[in-house]
């Protein structure tokens, strides 16, 4: 019965306290995102695997026993320069000389520090178009980690390093460098599509705009916290052997997209439940208090049930050798679980103690509008008492 169950009891005792517990719970979330501040992204390579495979322990023999890099040699491609020895030449040794780069492979020879230290051979003319065509290209074999920041500052010096024909640079690195600049791109377009699909959804069920903008800011914070987390775990490599998995210092760069997308999208869900059942009964009450506290009484179990059944499948995901889909399923597991604990059953309660009456405000244009089109589960459902007198508002007094 309403009134009478665990977390009807649990939201009665965070409105009564909201400041205390809503705030220690937002230190909490701050001291849990502050990794996040350093993440570096990468992209995922051989030590993804685990140390048994095959593959993975060439790779480390190579890493660590030997000097040579040329599976990871940055391309360096002229397609318009003419098969000139001596610019070629010229242009390989000042490759060469860039920090990071350990010898330079081009049609003239073979380049360390400026010098040319062997001359070129039958294999050479593989650097050259065939038939005497314009174009060239220059294998920088490098010494640093191609996925790491060191790879990336090479490939970007190398874009900058003046040179008598126009270049294009690939290679790892710069796959590495040109994913990032690709994703970043279209990160705000992104991120505003998602804010306004949320907003607009939310208004249209609630009739206030204070609910969605709410919904978003405790969403975003509760993701703040898993990746958060997931940089101290992944990356600084720390429970690296109780997970066994190998730190890399990067987090894969599409991993927290897809993480956020499915993240965001399951709190929302959550949201919706919940905030309808609250709507529900402040329509009927007009009692902002009583309405918070029935409404997760109604979807604590629901919601508790779903987030358990989640929590398990993504754990599963975590039983993977494959470092990245191992932090895939942790990180989902641990947002699931924040969102449907400390989010929904006391962040929500005590912020919306906070703001009483003032949950339901809209500006007078948007509360017209959401009388002709606002979404509601039942026919002639009325918009909250508050929201419909458009002045007024009244806010509770918090103990």
């Amino acid at each position: 019965m309403d009134g009478q169950g665990f977390w009807h009891r649990l939201a009665t005792t965070v409105m009564r306290r909201p400041v205390i517990l809503g705030g220690a719970v937002i230190v909490v979330l701050l001291f849990l995102g502050s990794p996040f501040l350093g993440i570096r992204f990468g992209s995922p390579d051989d030590r993804v695997l685990p140390t048994s495979a095959s593959s993975r322990q060439v790779q480390d023999q190579i890493r660590h026993h030997f000097d040579g890099r040329e599976a990871s040699a940055v391309a360096v491609v002229a397609p318009t320069a003419t098969p000139n020895p001596q610019t070629i030449a010229a242009y390989a040794g000042e490759l060469s000389r860039v920090p990071g780069v350990g010898r330079v492979d081009a049609a003239t020879g073979s380049y360390i520090a400026g010098t040319r230290v062997a001359p070129p051979n039958a294999a050479s003319s593989r650097f050259t178009a065939p038939g005497g065509a314009p174009g060239t290209w220059f294998s920088a074999v490098p010494t640093v980690e191609p996925q790491s920041a060191r790879g990336e500052t090479l490939v970007k010096t190398i874009r900058h390093l003046p040179a008598p024909f126009s270049t294009l640079v690939g290679g790892q690195s710069a796959q590495l460098v040109d994913s990032k600049a690709a994703i970043a791109a279209k990160v705000p377009l992104a991120a505003g599509i998602i804010a306004l699909v949320t907003f607009t959804v939310l208004f249209l069920m609630t009739g206030s705009v204070v609910m969605p903008v709410k919904a978003i800011v405790l969403n975003l914070l509760s993701l703040t916290a898993t990746f958060g987390a997931m940089v101290w775990i992944f990356q600084r490599g720390h429970l690296a052997s109780v997970l066994h998995f190998t730190p890399t210092g990067t987090i894969d760069i599409t991993t927290p997209i897809l993480m956020f997308c499915i993240a965001f999208g399951l709190s929302m869900d959550y949201e919706v439940f919940l905030l309808s059942r609250i709507k529900e009964v402040h329509d009927q009450t007009g009692d902002n208090v009583q309405s918070v506290a029935v409404g997760l009484e109604r979807t604590g179990r629901l919601v508790t049930a779903a987030a358990a059944i989640l929590c398990v499948v993504f754990l599963a995901f975590a039983t993977s050798e494959v470092a990245f889909i191992k932090l895939f399923g942790i990180g989902l597991a641990m947002a699931v679980l924040v969102d449907a604990t400390l989010v929904r059953a006391i962040l929500v309660p005590a912020f919306m103690r906070l703001a009483g009456e003032f949950n339901w405000w809209a500006p007078a244009p948007l509360r017209r509008l959401y009388h002709r089109i606002g979404l509601s589960e039942t026919e002639g459902e009325k918009v909250p008492a508050a929201a419909a007198a458009g002045a007024g508002v009244h806010f509770e007094e918090v103990a």
